[in-house]
């Protein structure tokens, strides 16, 4: 196999270090840093998501498979910005008020960052406000927001109320997810878009997108 083959496996199975070093390695004998993310770490992603989908990886694998490809990018992120490579879209996420769950809300964002977006990752227990802030900070496509209880879901209609009290809820796209959501809510309380799994929500993120003109 060839270094980017080994990179891709490295990350599919969770050897963060490994990743990283074979990164290095690429980077230094000249491959170019957009080069390295197309052809191994957002393949690599999506495997391991369709490998969810088909039963073949579970949670853990998929959080260790995240770690890995989040050390292999490190090294890319400044290249790939020197060199004015644009970003997939960029996304704002953070599991909602009152909810200090973040397992699924940091499998989207590392499905996400593989699949080339600029996410700004809020954490855990993120209040409206700071949702609002973050869209004027940073300038998202999209907002994503996760909860896992069903005691907190109100936190994602808070959040859309807020963005828009604000006046910045039509900038954005807004996406939602947790086990406690479908798609009928998410139609009820005005979101643009569900997934119940992590590589369900880059299709939806690229869809929304697509649909804007942004891709």
């Amino acid at each position: 196999m060839g270094l980017l083959d080994d990179l891709r496996v490295a990350v599919l199975g969770g050897d963060a270090t490994l990743a990283r070093q074979l990164v290095a390695t690429a980077l230094s004998e000249g491959a170019e840093a957009s080069d390295v993310l197309a052809a191994a770490l957002v393949p690599a992603m999506a495997d391991a998501g369709d490998r969810f989908e088909r039963g073949e990886f579970f949670v853990p694998d998929l959080l260790v498979a995240g770690r890995a490809m989040k050390a292999a990018f490190e090294p890319i992120r400044p290249k790939l910005a020197a060199a004015g490579v644009p970003a997939a879209g960029r996304v704002v996420i953070g599991t909602v008020q009152g909810d200090l769950h973040d397992i699924g809300k940091n499998l989207v964002a590392a499905m996400l960052e593989g699949a080339g977006f600029d996410v700004v990752d809020l954490g855990a227990d993120v209040a409206p406000g700071r949702f609002v802030e973050a869209v004027a900070a940073h300038a998202p496509d999209i907002v994503a927001l996760s909860a896992l209880l069903s005691t907190t879901v109100t936190g994602m209609s808070d959040t859309l109320r807020a963005l828009e009290s604000a006046g910045v809820r039509d900038r954005v796209r807004v996406i939602v997810g947790g086990a406690p959501v479908d798609a009928a809510f998410a139609r009820a309380i005005g979101a643009d878009g569900t997934s119940d799994n992590a590589s369900g929500a880059v299709a939806v993120a690229r869809r929304l997108l697509a649909a804007r003109g942004a891709v």
